[in-house]
């Protein structure tokens, strides 16, 4: 039986190996030193390559990592070492190009920080739980900048108004609980 495409991690750091943006979705880290731990020894044995026009694959402690640098940061996609390299390839390459285009080309550490939001509804669109949703850059930008929403609004006036109506479905069903 096989199983459904996975990853481990989706982290994006600096040129210096600190956090912008990073999701785990396994407990092979169970502490927050351990996450910092991986990540500084991922970016100490990759920052020397040249990762900047194709995506590397790299085996590190039983993990595949796959990775591409564009400008100041550094995007990496960990999975298990049994997962398949081309899947966690092209789950890198449709998250750094939509994040390219969310951020208008203009991929760099501190529009990025500026547009944390969009980066991590980003992570949610490609991958939930682990399991591998969607690949293709386009459908991702798609889906966050609301194409086929009556009345869409900016990005970040759709994601608002999401959070509100989660808000306003958990407190009735809280209510009538």
């Amino acid at each position: 039986m096989e199983s459904c495409p996975s990853v481990k991690n989706i982290l994006v750091l600096d040129s210096e190996g600190k956090r912008v943006a990073v999701k785990y979705y396994s407990d092979d880290w169970p502490s927050l030193s351990s996450k910092q731990a991986f990540e500084k020894s991922v970016f100490a044995k990759t920052h020397k390559t040249s990762a900047r026009t194709e995506a590397e694959i790299v085996m590190f402690d039983s993990y595949i990592v796959v990775y591409k640098f564009i400008q100041d940061l550094h995007f990496f996609v960990t999975g298990g070492d049994d997962e398949n390299e081309l899947i966690l390839a092209s789950v890198l390459q449709g998250f750094s190009e939509a994040v390219d285009h969310l951020l208008r080309n203009k991929v760099h550490k501190k529009a990025a920080l500026e547009n944390l939001d969009l980066i991590f509804l980003c992570l949610d669109e490609i991958v939930d739980g682990g399991i591998v949703l969607e690949t293709d850059a386009k459908a991702i930008v798609e889906k966050l900048s609301g194409h086929g929403l009556e009345g869409s609004g900016s990005i970040t006036e759709q994601t608002i108004s999401n959070a509100l109506a989660t808000a306003r479905e958990h407190f009735a069903r809280s209510i009538f609980s």
